[in-house]
């Protein structure tokens, strides 16, 4: 099977490409080499590879700032996957599309599941959604695989922001009102490959299991890694005063997920030890505690 995957270099990307499964055959096409938002580059590059599915982890996420830039969130969001799917539909591949828990506005307080309708807060969710719908009309063969809170050894992320503020000796301030699902990006890549070998159809919710804020997110990332003692001071989202809104409460559940028969992904805790030991191991500059 040929799998070709947009924004290579990315979290997910990198975590498909480091543990490639068994009979598929990975094409990664970086920014690059593809923007995803001109059509005719989508047509020349997927004209040229033929792939029989393509994961459209590209994407703009730079949430803050779509808020005032919100027509280029729009092209690479909502655009991008049109223009994927609809040439997909005319070489005949499948088409998995990522997108995210902030499609939700947070006010259901209890954990999101794929019938939930969406209602998103910021510009960024709006353009994620819209996304959603374009890859739904256009495709012949489709999977929304939404994700959350996603981190892992490669690339930027949250764990590795905080490790790098506790290894200078900073004070952390915290966001306490925001709860979600922090998700491992290996095994996101991994139940990835199992949507596509599966060739199952529809909207997935694929986060670890279990939820925390971002507060004791933080708090274990330190904990985990010798930094248990690090000043952390819980603040409100009103009082990190961002441009972008963000749900106060984002858990997904993985109904979809689990009623195909799939093992739910395991406990966020557990991912995250998982992580961290494989950046220690990767990188010899993994921040460690003074002495």
């Amino acid at each position: 099977m040929k799998v070709l995957i947009t924004g290579a270099g990315g979290q997910v990307a990198t975590a498909l490409s480091a543990r490639p499964p068994a009979g598929v055959e990975l094409t990664n096409v970086a920014r690059s080499e593809l923007d995803i938002a001109d059509p005719e580059q989508v047509r020349r590059v997927l004209s040229a590879v033929r792939p029989d599915a393509i994961i459209n982890a590209a994407a703009y996420t730079a949430v803050d700032r779509a808020e005032s830039e919100p027509e280029r969130a729009r092209e690479v969001n909502e655009t991008g996957p049109r223009n994927i799917a609809e040439i997909a539909a005319q070489i005949v591949a499948r088409v998995l599309h990522l997108s995210t828990d902030f499609v939700f506005d947070g006010a259901k307080m209890s954990p999101y599941t794929e019938a939930d309708r969406p209602a998103p807060l910021s510009v960024y969710g709006m353009s994620k959604l819209a996304g959603e719908q374009a890859v739904r009309e256009v495709a012949a063969r489709w999977v929304i695989a939404r994700t959350a809170w996603l981190y892992g050894v490669h690339g930027r992320n949250f764990v590795k922001t905080i490790l790098g503020k506790a290894a200078t000796g900073e004070t952390l301030r915290v966001v306490s009102d925001q709860v979600g699902s922090p998700t491992y990006a290996r095994d996101l890549a991994e139940a990835l490959v199992r949507l596509i070998q599966q060739e199952l159809t529809g909207t997935f919710h694929l986060t670890n299991s279990g939820a925390c804020s971002w507060y004791d997110f933080r708090r274990e990332i330190l904990r985990r890694s010798g930094f248990g003692n690090t000043p952390v001071l819980p603040i409100s989202s009103q009082e990190l005063g961002r441009p972008a809104r963000r749900p106060a409460y984002s858990v997904l559940a993985n109904v979809a997920w689990v009623t195909a028969g799939e093992v739910p992904l395991r406990p966020w805790p557990e991912a995250l030890a998982d992580m961290l030991q494989a950046w220690h191991t990767a990188d010899p500059s993994f921040p460690r505690p003074c002495e």
